[in-house]
């Protein structure tokens, strides 16, 4: 079965929702035994998960870390620590995932919108449109 030129699957999108949930829960306990990783809040927004689901790409966003890269450097050479520690909470996987971590890049991106939105060449656009509606 082919998936190319469609989102991701229904399963796909099932499981990577279950090994985010599982990702977060070990974050939080504090489980990777790094003091980059310790002393950071680390939110996960998002895992995707390929086609076979032997790999778990993990979009994570550190938060009030000074060096993002670092954080997510970090998670990276600890992947197949956490790999071995999410067995427990994904036993009903056929393979273990390989973890991959990317810095998530989305609330930048909201931000840039919002200010955009609020800018007042845009402010002024919207206006126009609201006169004419009347």
């Amino acid at each position: 079965m082919s998936n190319t030129g469609k989102g991701p699957s229904q399963r796909m999108l099932r499981v990577g929702e279950q090994v985010r949930h599982a990702l977060a829960e070990m974050l939080q306990r504090g489980e990777v035994r790094d003091d980059l990783i310790e002393t950071t809040v680390i939110s996960v927004s998002e895992v995707r998960m390929s086609p076979d689901l032997k790999i778990a790409t993990a979009f994570v966003a550190p938060l009030g870390a000074k060096d993002d890269a670092a954080v997510i450097a970090a998670l990276n050479r600890h992947a197949r620590f956490i790999r071995g520690r999410m067995s427990p909470a994904l036993r009903q996987m056929k393979y273990m995932p390989e973890f991959r971590f990317r810095l998530d890049t989305s609330y930048d991106n909201f931000q840039k919108i919002n200010e955009l939105l609020h800018s007042p060449e845009v402010a002024r656009d919207l206006g126009q449109e609201d006169e004419d509606k009347q």
